[in-house]
């Protein structure tokens, strides 16, 4: 894609000119000395099953700069993180599984309960903030990249692009945001297409000139799931614990990091993972669910920021929302049309019919309780509680590493 263009108030990293990965990854190796770099894969076992997990592994094998790969695993019974541990032996970088869903990981979890610490609910959030706190504890790595383990397009340079622009010194980037086109033969990735950039820009016509809502316009992708961050960041932020994950974080690294130090790079020309079902009737699956969550933490966050939003500014939005969201479908029908793109205009007004019952539901629920659900606490207030909370932690994944669950049932 031949767009060189910045606007917004983050930094834009194109992909330009000819294919670079060579290089980039040559630099990467040596930058990788100063500063050694983690990658997190949040996963679930079910995931192994999958043909997108096992393409992305065998790209990680050519990966040559990576210091270390945390693999946060999800929804695993014993006999199934054992063989999770055998389906990442392959990786010739040093890979640890944390077992979020062990009885060590699962104690260490309770203790930080009884210590009145957040630990928010099960699911992605959950263990993205134990694996942070797993590399954080290991002192080994200075930048953190995390991409999902559902890329079926998956290549080694989504990873590159997203590392270079902090572990490259010169730069002196502290965060950075991965975007990409979601098209194949039509347009997809609605829920930024349709929710999540019509939402912020009719708040912006409500609240006039705002910064977090300037600042989360100025992404392309704002809610990509591939992101990077130096350790201090990880140190210092929160996370939400639902499926505003990556409205929140972006949030945090709003209020956290110097504007500067924030970019967002190109990292492929074609991206393509896991669809999730509308579920138009079910707020608590699918799409609806993560329209539901998005939109309370983009309220919430907007409260923090001192912007009062109260029953008749909020159905202010859901008018100015749909009129906004209409216009979008005009628009995306006239870029579809230009490239010869199937467009089902029928199917795209579903789907922001469907946003805005999740937006007036995230509403309601907000005016009830405009904090909700806490955010996970970040990990500077856990080590404050826990003071040997790295111990523990370091503990238990090793002693993961190191069970065989089979040997236990061998007989005497």
């Amino acid at each position: 894609m031949s767009d060189f263009f910045q606007n917004g108030a983050v930094t834009v990293l194109h992909r330009l000119g000819q294919p670079n990965l060579d290089h980039l990854e040559r630099e990467l190796e040596q930058y990788g000395r100063v500063n050694p770099i983690a990658l997190v894969l949040p996963c679930l076992y079910s995931e192994l099953e999958g043909p997108a997990l096992a393409g992305i592994v065998e790209h990680l094998k050519q990966v040559r700069y990576l210091n270390e790969i945390v693999v946060a695993l999800g929804r695993a019974s014993a006999l199934e993180f054992r063989r999770a541990k055998d389906y990442f032996k392959v990786l010739p970088q040093e890979v640890r599984l944390v077992w979020v869903d062990g009885p060590r990981v699962q104690d260490i979890l309770k203790l930080l309960v009884s210590q009145e610490i957040d630990i928010g609910l099960p699911g992605k959030g959950q263990s993205c903030w134990i694996a942070f706190g797993y590399v954080l504890a290991r002192h080994r790595s200075n930048v953190i990249a995390l991409h999902d383990c559902d890329i079926v397009s998956y290549t080694r340079e989504y990873l590159a692009r997203l590392c270079y622009p902090l572990a490259n010194p010169n730069l002196g980037y502290e965060f950075c945001k991965g975007y990409y086109s979601r098209v194949t033969d039509r347009l997809h990735g609605r829920v930024t297409r349709l929710f999540i950039t019509p939402l912020v820009r009719s708040l912006q016509q409500l609240t006039g000139p705002q910064p977090l809502l300037t600042f989360l316009d100025s992404f392309r992708y704002p809610l990509a799931g591939e992101f990077a961050m130096v350790r201090d960041l990880a140190w210092i932020n929160r996370i939400p614990g639902d499926w505003g994950l990556e409205i929140g974080v972006l949030a945090e690294v709003y209020r956290n990091c110097a504007l500067r130090r924030i970019c967002q790079a190109d990292i492929a020309d074609t991206y393509e993972h896991k669809h999730q079902a509308l579920s138009a009737d079910d707020p608590e699956k699918g799409l609806l669910k993560m329209v539901v969550d998005i939109t309370k933490s983009l309220l919430r966050n907007l409260a923090s920021e001192g912007v009062v939003l109260g029953d008749a500014q909020l159905k202010t939005v859901w008018t100015t929302y749909l009129q906004s969201a209409e216009e979008a479908i005009r628009r995306y029908e006239d870029g579809a049309m230009i490239n010869s793109l199937r467009f089902d205009r029928h199917e795209e007004r579903t789907a922001v019919e469907a946003f805005l019952r999740g937006i007036k539901l995230a509403s309601e629920i907000f005016l009830k309780d405009p904090l909700g659900v806490p955010m996970i606490s970040n990990w500077s207030r856990v080590t404050a509680a826990v003071p040997d909370i790295f111990d523990r932690l370091n503990e238990a994944v090793e002693e993961d590493h190191m069970w065989d669950p089979t040997a236990e049932r061998k007989p005497a």
